[in-house]
């Protein structure tokens, strides 16, 4: 495994985190393989495992909790997120002080420790004032019960916004964001990664594989893999995924691939890490052998020659107004 800065801060995350919003717990088999998955990851140098108090109405973080607790705590890198509804209840949802100081407090308890390493937030809340959502922030980690904390699919604009008030207000600084980001969805390039690189902000990508799509699972004109995520899933993410033009772009994709001996998901994977702004991509496993190939990812380098084909291939163009 490889580890690098989570921006310009101290610390050091594998490059490969574990995240677990799509785990199933809904039946004893499932629950062993995920704990089998879990230890595993730990055991081959994974030392950042993401949650949400939101994933599957706080069982995910109570799992993760009982698995965690078996390991030193100096050796892992926990991390949790705030603001979708936990409740029922005018203030079981958003970004105010209430809500943030009940929910870390839940958090800690389900995940068995006295401090999360990262402490997200989950989406930006238009019900609460910024001042007031960056106070608490900056508050839990002078309490010492968040090392480090961020922000999660927020705008280049609410970033910066954030950012300006952190400096007039004297709190603790915003360390790292989570957006998605892969071959298939590269907002972040237009203006996020030179906020990030500005600023020394950690980027931590998830569905990096693009909800399994450059998994290579997924090919044109075949059959839906039996019980893959696009046979179940609720929200239907990966199946609106499963466009023609991403279908084509995977078989074209999975020959570089194959090029370079190595498979679609390693190529993904080292694709977000290309870049150095990126501290670890946050992807998730359900069985042992997902995780075997999203781990050879780790210190895997494209060779130019392949990343420029890759960049023919995504034939991607940022929006970038020419002022003449």
């Amino acid at each position: 495994m490889q580890y690098r800065n989570l921006g310009k801060w101290g610390l050091k995350i594998s490059e490969i985190g574990l995240g677990s919003w799509v785990t199933r717990l809904d039946d004893a088999d499932r629950t062993r393989v995920a704990q089998e998955v879990a230890q595993q990851a730990f055991d081959n140098g994974v030392n950042f495992f993401d949650c949400a108090d939101a994933y599957n109405g706080g069982e995910s973080e109570r799992f993760l909790g009982r698995i965690l607790s078996q390991f030193p705590r100096e050796e892992y890198v926990v991390s949790s997120k705030v603001f979708f509804p936990v409740g029922e209840g005018p203030n079981d949802r958003g970004l105010s002080r209430k809500h943030i100081i009940s929910q870390i407090d839940k958090s800690l308890k389900n995940l068995q420790v006295d401090y999360l390493d990262l402490y997200f937030c989950h989406r930006p809340d238009p019900e609460t004032p910024l001042e007031e959502t960056l106070q608490v922030m900056s508050d839990l980690v002078a309490a010492g019960k968040v090392l480090y904390w961020g922000v999660s699919e927020w705008t280049p604009v609410q970033i910066t916004k954030a950012l300006g008030l952190i400096r007039e207000m004297g709190l603790r600084p915003l360390s790292v964001i989570q957006p998605e980001y892969n071959m298939v969805d590269r907002y972040i390039e237009d203006e996020l990664v030179d906020i990030c690189h500005e600023n020394g902000i950690g980027i931590t990508p998830f569905s990096p594989l693009a909800q399994g799509l450059l998994t290579g699972k997924y090919r044109k004109g075949q059959p839906l893999p039996a019980g893959s995520r696009a046979t179940w899933q609720s929200d239907h993410q990966i199946n609106d995924l499963l466009t023609d033009d991403h279908l084509d772009k995977v078989e074209r994709l999975l020959k570089v691939a194959d090029g370079l001996g190595v498979s679609l998901s390693v190529l993904a994977l080292a694709w977000d890490l290309r870049l150095p702004e990126v501290s670890s991509v946050i992807a998730g496993a359900s069985k042992p052998s997902q995780l075997e190939s999203n781990l050879a990812a780790a210190g895997f380098k494209i060779p130019a020659d392949a990343l420029a084909e890759i960049e023919a291939i995504l034939d991607y163009h940022p929006f970038r107004r020419h002022i003449g």
